[in-house]
Protein backbone atom coordinates (compact mmCIF):
# COMPACT_ATOMS: atom_id res chain seq x y z
CA UNK A 1 0.00 0.00 0.00
CA UNK A 2 1.31 3.66 -0.56
CA UNK A 3 2.04 6.56 1.26
CA UNK A 4 1.19 6.48 5.18
CA UNK A 5 -1.83 3.80 4.51
CA UNK A 6 -1.63 0.69 7.05
CA UNK A 7 -2.47 -2.46 5.69
CA UNK A 8 -4.61 -4.79 7.91
CA UNK A 9 -2.09 -7.10 8.56
CA UNK A 10 0.41 -4.66 9.74
CA UNK A 11 -2.99 -3.61 12.28
CA UNK A 12 -3.42 -7.09 13.44
CA UNK A 13 0.68 -7.73 14.19
CA UNK A 14 0.48 -5.37 16.46
CA UNK A 15 -3.10 -6.52 17.96
CA UNK A 16 -1.00 -9.93 18.15
CA UNK A 17 1.28 -8.52 20.30
CA UNK A 18 -0.58 -6.69 22.70
CA UNK A 19 -2.33 -9.92 22.97
CA UNK A 20 0.76 -11.98 23.49
CA UNK A 21 1.22 -9.17 26.14
CA UNK A 22 -1.67 -10.47 28.17
CA UNK A 23 -1.25 -13.56 27.47
CA UNK A 24 2.29 -13.37 29.34
CA UNK A 25 0.90 -11.04 31.57
CA UNK A 26 -1.67 -14.11 32.69
CA UNK A 27 0.89 -16.41 32.76
CA UNK A 28 2.66 -14.68 35.55
CA UNK A 29 -0.12 -14.31 37.73
CA UNK A 30 -0.77 -18.05 37.20
CA UNK A 31 2.52 -18.59 38.46
CA UNK A 32 2.44 -16.47 41.13
CA UNK A 33 -0.57 -18.39 42.19
CA UNK A 34 1.23 -21.46 42.16
CA UNK A 35 4.31 -20.58 43.84
CA UNK A 36 1.88 -19.17 46.99
CA UNK A 37 0.07 -22.48 46.84
CA UNK A 38 3.20 -24.40 46.91
CA UNK A 39 4.13 -21.96 49.87
CA UNK A 40 0.75 -22.43 51.62
CA UNK A 41 1.17 -26.43 51.12
CA UNK A 42 4.74 -26.46 52.54
CA UNK A 43 3.45 -24.78 55.67
CA UNK A 44 0.73 -27.27 56.31
CA UNK A 45 3.83 -30.19 56.00
CA UNK A 46 5.31 -28.05 58.85
CA UNK A 47 2.20 -27.79 61.00
CA UNK A 48 1.22 -31.53 60.69
CA UNK A 49 4.91 -32.02 61.38
CA UNK A 50 4.28 -30.09 64.57
CA UNK A 51 1.43 -32.03 65.41
CA UNK A 52 2.33 -35.24 64.85
CA UNK A 53 6.10 -34.31 66.94
CA UNK A 54 6.34 -35.90 70.70
CA UNK A 55 7.80 -32.88 72.15
CA UNK A 56 5.92 -31.45 74.94
CA UNK A 57 6.29 -28.03 73.92
CA UNK A 58 4.37 -29.03 70.73
CA UNK A 59 1.93 -30.70 72.41
CA UNK A 60 0.73 -27.44 74.36
CA UNK A 61 0.22 -25.74 71.06
CA UNK A 62 -1.92 -28.45 69.61
CA UNK A 63 -5.13 -26.40 69.49
CA UNK A 64 -3.37 -23.87 67.58
CA UNK A 65 -1.70 -26.10 65.14
CA UNK A 66 -5.31 -27.82 64.23
CA UNK A 67 -6.62 -24.06 63.49
CA UNK A 68 -3.73 -23.26 62.04
CA UNK A 69 -3.98 -26.42 59.26
CA UNK A 70 -7.73 -25.38 59.15
CA UNK A 71 -7.00 -21.67 58.24
CA UNK A 72 -4.40 -22.96 55.33
CA UNK A 73 -6.23 -26.15 53.96
CA UNK A 74 -8.69 -22.64 53.47
CA UNK A 75 -6.22 -21.13 52.12
CA UNK A 76 -5.21 -23.83 49.36
CA UNK A 77 -8.95 -24.43 48.49
CA UNK A 78 -9.13 -21.37 47.75
CA UNK A 79 -5.73 -20.73 45.77
CA UNK A 80 -7.00 -23.73 43.63
CA UNK A 81 -9.73 -22.10 42.80
CA UNK A 82 -8.23 -19.08 41.80
CA UNK A 83 -5.67 -20.97 39.64
CA UNK A 84 -7.79 -22.97 37.96
CA UNK A 85 -9.11 -19.43 36.63
CA UNK A 86 -6.34 -18.11 35.53
CA UNK A 87 -5.57 -21.49 33.79
CA UNK A 88 -8.48 -21.00 31.87
CA UNK A 89 -7.63 -16.99 31.25
CA UNK A 90 -4.39 -18.27 30.39
CA UNK A 91 -5.84 -20.52 27.77
CA UNK A 92 -8.46 -17.95 26.66
CA UNK A 93 -5.67 -15.02 25.76
CA UNK A 94 -3.84 -17.76 24.25
CA UNK A 95 -6.20 -18.60 21.38
CA UNK A 96 -7.04 -15.28 20.98
CA UNK A 97 -3.80 -14.74 20.07
CA UNK A 98 -3.22 -17.80 18.24
CA UNK A 99 -6.81 -16.48 15.94
CA UNK A 100 -5.23 -13.40 15.66
CA UNK A 101 -2.07 -14.42 14.51
CA UNK A 102 -3.51 -16.68 12.01
CA UNK A 103 -5.55 -13.84 10.62
CA UNK A 104 -2.93 -11.69 10.30
CA UNK A 105 -1.19 -14.63 8.16
CA UNK A 106 -3.91 -15.00 5.74
CA UNK A 107 -4.02 -10.55 5.73
CA UNK A 108 -0.76 -11.06 4.74
CA UNK A 109 -1.10 -13.84 2.00
CA UNK A 110 -4.00 -11.75 0.46
CA UNK A 111 -1.81 -8.48 0.20
CA UNK A 112 0.55 -10.61 -1.40
CA UNK A 113 -1.29 -12.18 -3.59
CA UNK A 114 -2.99 -8.24 -4.57
CA UNK A 115 0.51 -6.83 -4.73
CA UNK A 116 1.59 -9.58 -7.65
CA UNK A 117 -1.59 -9.49 -9.29
CA UNK A 118 -0.94 -5.49 -9.57
CA UNK A 119 2.40 -6.32 -10.72
CA UNK A 120 1.14 -8.62 -13.26
CA UNK A 121 -1.82 -5.98 -14.15
CA UNK A 122 1.06 -3.27 -14.65
CA UNK A 123 3.35 -5.40 -17.11
CA UNK A 124 0.04 -6.29 -19.27
CA UNK A 125 -0.92 -3.08 -20.05
CA UNK A 126 2.64 -2.07 -20.28
CA UNK A 127 3.11 -4.53 -22.84
CA UNK A 128 -0.36 -3.68 -24.44
CA UNK A 129 0.63 -0.35 -24.60
CA UNK A 130 3.98 -0.65 -26.03
CA UNK A 131 2.66 -2.22 -29.28
CA UNK A 132 -0.17 0.60 -30.07
CA UNK A 133 2.93 3.23 -29.74
CA UNK A 134 5.16 1.60 -31.86
CA UNK A 135 2.23 1.38 -34.26
CA UNK A 136 1.95 4.92 -34.73
CA UNK A 137 5.30 5.67 -34.92
CA UNK A 138 6.12 3.47 -38.17
CA UNK A 139 3.12 4.95 -39.65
Amino acid sequence: MAGGATTRSAKLKRLVKVQRHMEKMAEQELAATTRHRAEVNEQKEVVIEALGSLEPIHRQFANHYAERYGRLTVKERQLAGVQQIQEMKVMKERTKGDRLEENMKEARDLEDRESADNAIYELIEMTLAAPASSKLQSS
